[in-house]
């Protein structure tokens, strides 16, 4: 039976590598986010032979934008069996006193309001439809865990979203709704690419730090996704084994 699927954040990334590995396994997904041509690069590296593959521009930190998403996965696909939760963005890495107002909230509106709100609408369906039930995961990070110097907004949202994966694991239980979380470190992305130039630790130095190819980060998403409701994952760390994060310094 074919499971369907949305991926926020689906145009770059760990989310583009999620939704193809989702899509050759048969799932029929909603891509998800603000650039439509970059959805459509995903679409255009999609496995011929897989899932159907839907392109819905849209804002997660904008409500309505968000009721629309999930209106038009209910209009398509009629069910949904999957929300990977994986929108998100940084701030500029200065001391925390310099940053503005505007730079804190664009990553909370992003990061764990636009995450609220696709998990809200998400239930709304996963409770209505019949079989009933489904899955949520949320993309946390290491930052869920212990932040990078200069990173007060971005570590605050995955910090945030631990308690949100809780919640909803705890609430949709009931409607059996799973939740689980992956937290990952250096995935190899664009958005990752300054690690091999180095990027300031702890103590002050600079560091190059080991990446992972994230198709490794799709692979366990797959996992998580594939487990039967009764089973689930409620937190996975995937991470570059040498990255500078398990013990002191």
């Amino acid at each position: 039976m074919t499971k369907f699927a949305v991926v926020t954040g689906a145009g770059s990334g760990i989310g583009r590598a999620v939704a193809l590995a989702l899509q050759a396994n048969g799932y029929s997904v909603a891509l998800a986010g603000r650039r439509v041509k970059e959805l459509e690069k995903t679409v255009a590296m999609s496995d011929p032979s897989g899932g159907r593959l839907l392109v819905i521009p849209a804002d997660v930190a904008q409500p309505g934008s968000v009721r629309a998403l999930f209106r038009a996965v209910r209009e398509n696909f009629g069910r949904l069996d999957l929300l990977f939760n994986n929108a998100g963005i940084g701030a500029p890495a200065v001391p925390m006193e310099d940053l503005t107002f505007e730079q804190w909230n664009a990553v909370v509106a992003v990061n764990l309001t636009g995450a609220f709100l696709c998990a809200q609408e998400a239930i709304r369906i996963m409770k209505a439809q019949n079989p009933r039930g489904g899955r949520i995961i949320n993309n946390g990070s290491l930052s869920a865990h212990s932040p990078r110097p200069n990173s007060a907004p971005y570590a605050a949202t995955k910090h945030a979203i631990t308690g949100l994966t809780k919640s909803i694991s705890l609430d949709g239980r009931k409607h059996d709704i799973a939740c689980g979380q992956i937290d990952i470190g250096n995935a190899a992305t664009e958005l990752t690419e300054r690690m091999a130039a180095g990027v300031p630790q702890a103590n002050g130095s600079i560091a190059v730090e080991p990446r992972i190819d994230v198709e490794h980060v799709a692979r366990a998403v797959l996992y998580m996704a594939n487990l039967p409701l009764e089973a689930n994952v409620p937190f996975m760390t995937v991470m570059a084994t040498k990255m500078p994060f398990v013990g002191r310094g």
